[in-house]
């Protein structure tokens, strides 16, 4: 589904990236970790072109986004993404968030924008939120919307770019439940997150990333029983603990 062949990117002399190379199957959840400042979210930034890349490739479906045929806001709609800080359109309601994509970029009616988006809203468990504000919603509640928005465009991929470090603990396992259950249905996923618990449970396999590099690409299992890098050992010794 995708694939990043040897990717590099600078921000200017800073090399935040050093030949990352990945492949992703269609199905697959893969959960990316790793200290702060890795590269974490600017790889997954990389994959539906919200950042740049100045070496590499990356393959969709076979289809470099090197090249002209590519447009991005067409790439946008089948490769969701679902930030840290939820970036809803705060001067919409919540049914206008999920509907302004649909029916501006996808071109469906008013009535099936809003028949997709309240089905989504339901299944969220955020129907009853339908009319209010983000201002009004706490911050589970947004990022449970923004998975929804993201969804009502039919994405054939999603990009979670650690969605839970933002929010009170309570509200964490409100918005992880909804990713184990886009991952259980087959969803094909790339997760930045801390939350090794959800790795564990729906991972199939995991991304460790240090200084730019990817460190090792490892089925979930292998990675917490027996790491393969020292880097890794004395990451998930700390963060297990």
């Amino acid at each position: 589904m995708i694939e990043l062949k040897n990717v590099s990117k600078w921000y200017g002399k800073f090399h935040a990236l050093k030949d990352c190379s990945v492949k992703v199957e269609k199905g697959e959840v893969v959960v990316f970790c790793g200290p702060s400042g890795s590269g974490k979210s600017t790889l997954i930034k990389l994959v539906n072109g919200l950042e740049e890349f100045q070496s590499g490739d990356i393959l969709f479906k076979g289809q470099s986004l090197r090249s002209r045929s590519v447009k991005l806001p067409a790439l946008r709609t089948r490769i969701g993404m679902v930030f840290q800080h939820f970036e809803l359109f705060p001067h919409l309601s919540v049914l206008e968030n999920l509907t302004i994509g649909q029916t501006r970029v996808l071109g469906r009616t008013q009535q099936e924008a809003e028949k997709k988006a309240r089905a989504l809203l339901e299944r969220v468990g955020m129907a009853a939120h339908i009319g209010k504000h983000p201002g009004q919603l706490s911050g589970g509640q947004q990022q449970r919307v923004a998975i929804a928005r993201a969804l009502s465009m039919d994405p054939e991929v999603m990009l979670f770019d650690e969605p839970t470090s933002a929010l009170d603990p309570e509200m964490i396992n409100e918005v992880l439940a909804v990713m184990v259950e886009l991952a259980q249905e087959g969803m094909t996923m790339l997760c930045v997150t801390h939350e090794m618990g959800f790795a564990k449970k729906v991972a199939d396999k995991i991304v460790f990333m240090d200084q730019g590099t990817i460190v090792e690409e490892t089925p979930k299992d292998a990675f917490f029983v027996a790491p393969q890098s020292d880097r890794a050992k004395d990451f998930l010794t700390k963060i297990l603990h």
